[in-house]
Parts: structure tokens; C-alpha cells; sequence
């Protein structure tokens, strides 16, 4: 497939999971990709290796979402590498577990710097080097519309906030040309929250289709965000969570 050829896409959080799947879905359909990852080093470079080997081009750059200054400068990386970025997936994210009353205000500023700190600064980065027809896709969560078990609320927050702030940038980039969308994924079959994993079966229980995606179905929703049949689409959020929040 072609459909991004010629296209600049940065994944943050690219190493592993549903970021890794978004990367090869893009660098499949044709775009230059580039990955941030935190600490997967060895993940972020045998993905590298695994789109190139298949003909495609990627490069994997180490940005801790914690540090500004490092969410800024992959951005500056990828623009300066390759003149624009085309396409920008906040993907990097942590889930910082427990009560309201067990959570830490440490705990708070990290999910908070992560989850959506670095997001504003990447897309306000990565903005300014994107053409007329650029996107933006932040990865949110179902659970910002329905929290089923307790120990969620700092999670649940940062990705609250990213309805908003997704809906807010449409209008701000809207002129532009640049669409800003949002895609809130449910248990999702990864490394951290496996379809066998002891917690499943609840989860599998509150699904309309009881079984957890895969990662590139997700990657799918965000390909065709990135590509020419979304064009006209901004503002919007799309849920794949097999009917969980049905």
C-alpha cells in the first residue's frame, strides 16, 4: 500500500505495543517513520530493523516524555531530518494505578507530565513543521468514558483531558489544514495488559464481542486517520473497545 507515501510520521512511546503497531501499519502504507521510546532501547531499534528489512524507513529516537526538552528536540529531529512532519501520534503513555486516596502528588505530576504535558508539547512542536494536509492523532482511552473498576482516577484523568484538548487543537489548526482527532483503545492484547493475563476474563466480560483487539486494529483506525479518506475528518473521537462502553 501507498496511500502515505512520501508522508513524515513521528509515534511517540513507538518501541513496543500498540505504538510499535502504528508505526509498522504506517511504514506499510509508505511513510517515513521515526519512534521516541523511553528505555526499550533494544525494542525501538529491532522495530527500526524490522520496517527497513521490509523496505521501508524508520529511525528510533530515545525522548523520555518527562522531559520536555527532549519531546521538543525529536521533534526538531524528524523536521530537520526530513523538512516536515506529515503526521504526529501521541501514543506515549504510563498507568500510574490506585485509589484517590492511595495515589501520590508525585504520582500526579508524572501522569500528568507524561499523558498530557508531552502531548501539548509535541503537538505544538510538530505543528509548526506541518504542511497544509498534516495530522495529529492522540491515542486516548474507553476508560474516559467508562471507568468499571476502581484505582483508575489518575489515568482516567489525563486521558479525560485529551478529549478536550483534541477538540480545542481542531479549531486551533483547523486554518491550517492540519486535522486533530483522538482514538480511545480498549484491553488491547499487549506486553502490559496480555489477552491470558490474570485480569482479562473481567475485562473480556464487559465486551459486547468478547475479545481483546489486537494491536493493528487499532493501527488501522489511526492509518486511515492518516491517510486521504480522513482528510475531512477532525474533532472526532473513535472507540475500539468491542463494544465495551456500548
Amino acid at each position: 500500500m501507498t496511500s502515505l507515501k512520501d508522508k513524515v510520521a513521528l509515534v511517540t512511546g513507538g518501541s513496543r505495543g500498540i505504538g510499535a503497531a502504528i508505526a509498522r501499519r504506517l511504514a506499510s502504507d509508505g511513510a517515513t517513520v521515526a519512534v521516541t521510546y523511553s528505555q526499550s532501547k533494544e525494542k525501538a531499534e529491532a522495530l527500526v530493523a524490522e520496517i527497513t528489512g521490509d523496505g521501508g524507513s524508520a529511525l528510533a529516537i530515545q525522548a523520555d516524555n518527562r522531559d520536555p526538552g527532549a519531546v521538543e528536540a525529536a521533534v526538531k529531529t524528524v523536521a530537520e531530518k526530513h523538512g516536515r512532519i506529515d503526521i504526529l501520534v501521541n501514543n506515549a503513555g504510563i498507568f500510574d494505578a490506585g485509589t484517590v486516596d492511595e495515589v501520590t502528588e508525585e504520582d500526579f505530576d508524572r501522569t500528568i507530565d507524561v499523558n498530557v504535558k508531552a502531548v501539548f508539547l509535541a503537538t505544538r512542536a510538530a505543528s509548526a513543521h506541518m504542511p497544509d494536509g498534516g495530522r495529529v492523532i492522540n491515542i486516548g482511552s474507553n476508560l474516559a468514558a467508562r471507568v468499571p473498576w476502581p484505582g483508575m482516577s489518575l489515568y482516567v484523568l489525563s486521558k479525560s483531558a485529551l478529549i478536550g484538548f483534541t477538540k480545542a487543537v481542531a479549531r486551533d489548526l483547523g486554518p491550517k489544514g492540519i486535522t486533530v482527532n483522538i482514538v480511545h483503545p480498549g484491553s488491547t492484547d499487549t506486553d502490559m495488559n496480555p489477552a491470558n493475563g490474570e485480569h482479562a476474563g473481567p475485562q473480556r466480560g464487559l465486551m459486547a464481542i468478547p475479545r481483546f483487539n489486537e494491536a493493528s486494529d487499532v493501527a488501522g483506525v489511526v492509518a486511515w486517520l492518516a491517510g486521504p479518506d480522513g482528510r475531512s475528518v477532525t474533532g472526532a473521537e473513535f472507540t475500539i473497545d468491542g463494544g465495551t462502553n456500548a
